[in-house]
């Protein structure tokens, strides 16, 4: 019996043992976070196209050399650039009549996409500048959403810095480059 009870004993302090040593190791390298659907669209699709992806300066270059083959072409400019206040992305009340009359015109014309431009001033660096203008263009395109836009007729790019209207360094010149310009696009080939 005590034999019995010894190698119940054993058996019990080894079975706990092995499993209590073997502890699970999660590097946070390789946790993987869950991916967020947004239904963003980028102007130039391609297979290497992630939805989230941002405009990088190398991107960027392509697209200002023409190395990418274009899949729009922009027709003359017809609607009024909005203006956003200093490292922000909110729309503001003056922009809001520009941003329907927009709408009204989409929605009349419904065969048509629009590509929304975000600009930023010349402070803060490239990449920060690139990320505000991408937020700008996602902000407005919300607007237009939510006044009855479908988001697959509207394509974003963000400049940042990268395309001024205005080269003075005063306030009113750079007011002019926090912006959001529309672009009528009609596909290429029609």
């Amino acid at each position: 019996m005590k034999k019995l009870f010894l190698s119940f004993l054993l058996l019990t302090s080894v079975f706990l043992l092995t499993n209590c040593s073997q502890k699970r190791i999660v590097h946070p390298e390789i946790q993987q976070q869950p991916e967020i659907q947004q239904p963003m669209k980028t102007l130039q699709e391609s297979p290497e196209v992630k939805p989230e992806e941002r405009i990088t300066e190398q991107r960027l270059a392509k697209i200002q050399t023409k190395e990418e083959l274009p899949k729009y072409i922009e027709e003359e400019d017809s609607f009024k650039d909005i203006y956003f206040d200093y490292d922000e992305y909110d729309i503001r009340p003056d922009a809001k009549p520009i941003l329907q009359e927009v709408a009204s015109w989409m929605l009349k014309n419904t065969h048509t996409i629009i590509l929304i431009e975000g600009h930023c001033d010349e402070r803060g660096t490239n990449e920060y500048n690139l990320a505000l203008g991408d937020r700008r263009a996602k902000s407005t395109r919300d607007y237009l959403v939510a006044l009855g836009i479908a988001s697959n007729r509207i394509e974003m790019l963000s400049y940042g810095e990268e395309k001024p209207l205005c080269f003075e360094e005063t306030e009113e010149c750079l007011i002019k480059n926090r912006r959001a310009h529309f672009v009528i696009l009609k596909e290429a080939g029609r």
